[in-house]
């Protein structure tokens, strides 16, 4: 408990309200008005500021750094989403802020990195900071980075991406749900065709295929790693994209991924 301090006390239902209030357009100072809270509070909130808590709250256990339980099958997807589309940063000293981008098209992927987020560190609230078309997904906590050890300067493909032993065993008993994860974030299922010359003459042909598309190498592998841990064909379209186009790949992949939703 050394070094938890107790400053200003609003419980988790006023900072949703907040930034719903804030996502819906209201000022701050209207924000503020209605909430009784000061009008600079609420722009802390608005700009991803640490939430003022109890004490006792704000020290919450971390599953890496105090042992508490640690939602596996969640953490396996959300490993997925952070290293396909999410990033962390460090506002203060006592808080770190990871953020999950999400596209407006795909409402249901949205709700399920945030479940994610919320299984993986329970008492830490999730907030959606509205951007043009899309929304990131926000939740502050200390311990982000003690469960993505990844993070660093500069962008993911600048650096090198390794997961650390504890997370090779998460990922070893959940492949399938850090590839949901990462076709979710820089994937996608589509319709690929090519024609193909028979005694009839040329025949259009279409057929279903998944492409994952991201600029680091490290992610790339980890990826065919884990579609090799299921014995699903792939190969490299391009250098940074790997796709999985074989029917029975494709049906395979679907059991655990499917279509964007």
């Amino acid at each position: 408990m050394a070094g938890c301090t107790l400053r200003l006390v609003h419980t988790e239902a006023t900072v949703d309200t907040a930034l719903e209030l804030a996502a819906a357009g209201l000022h701050a100072t209207e924000i503020g008005r209605r909430l009784g809270v000061p009008k600079s509070t609420v722009q802390y909130w608005c700009r991803g500021g640490r939430r003022l808590e109890p004490a006792a709250d704000r020290c919450r256990p971390c599953p890496r750094c105090h042992g508490a339980p640690l939602a596996a099958a969640a953490y396996a997807y959300l490993l997925g989403t952070y290293l396909g589309d999410g990033h962390i940063t460090e506002p203060s000293a006592t808080t770190e802020v990871l953020a999950i981008y999400c596209s407006d098209d795909w409402p249901g992927i949205s709700a399920e990195s945030e479940h994610a987020m919320r299984a993986v560190l329970p008492r830490s609230n999730v907030s959606r900071a509205p951007r043009s078309g899309s929304h990131a997904l926000r939740s502050h906590s200390r311990h982000w980075l003690c469960l993505f050890p990844q993070h660093g300067p500069g962008t993911k493909h600048t650096r090198s991406i390794v997961l650390e032993p504890w997370q090779r065993s998460i990922v070893g008993e959940n492949p399938g749900l850090l590839l949901r994860g990462l076709f979710h974030s820089d994937g996608c299922r589509n319709l690929n065709w090519t024609q193909k010359r028979t005694e009839k003459g040329v025949v259009r042909y279409e057929y279903a295929r998944y492409l994952f598309s991201n600029k680091s190498e490290d992610i790339l592998a980890i990826c065919e790693a884990a579609l090799d841990s299921l014995d699903i064909a792939h190969r490299r379209a391009r250098w940074d994209v790997v796709s999985v186009a074989r029917r029975a790949a494709v049906a395979r992949l679907d059991e655990f991924v499917g279509p964007k939703y």
